[in-house]
């Protein structure tokens, strides 16, 4: 898998990498401890690599990035918050199938 095209996303560099993104934007909201979002991990880099250069795909590690998650009101991980036109189109909770994912992406592309 390419870990490149994944962008790591922090507090900092939310706005400017998700929210001002001219595609739309998949948000991973995990933490290294939350075996549910290493679980999904596997599954949001194939979408990363089958949706380069279509919607940007970003991870953001809610331990150390506590203030985006309080934000956007996520209480569980993780969370998959997509965005387009920096608004919030869909937010899905849990390791949930690409299906699942590839259906919402499909829904802002």
């Amino acid at each position: 898998m390419s870990e490149k095209s994944i962008t790591e996303v922090t507090d900092e560099n939310f706005k400017t990498e998700i929210l001002d993104s001219a595609q739309p934007a998949l948000v991973d909201f995990w933490a290294a401890w939350c075996g549910p979002c290493r679980a999904i991990a596997p599954v949001v880099e194939e979408l990363a690599a089958q949706y380069e250069g279509r919607v940007k795909i970003g991870k953001l590690n809610v331990d150390e990035n506590p203030k985006t998650p309080g934000q956007y009101g996520i209480r569980a991980i993780p969370t998959l918050i997509l965005f387009k036109g920096g608004t919030v189109a869909e937010q899905i909770t849990g390791a949930v199938s690409k299906t699942t994912l590839e259906n919402a992406i499909k829904k802002v592309i």
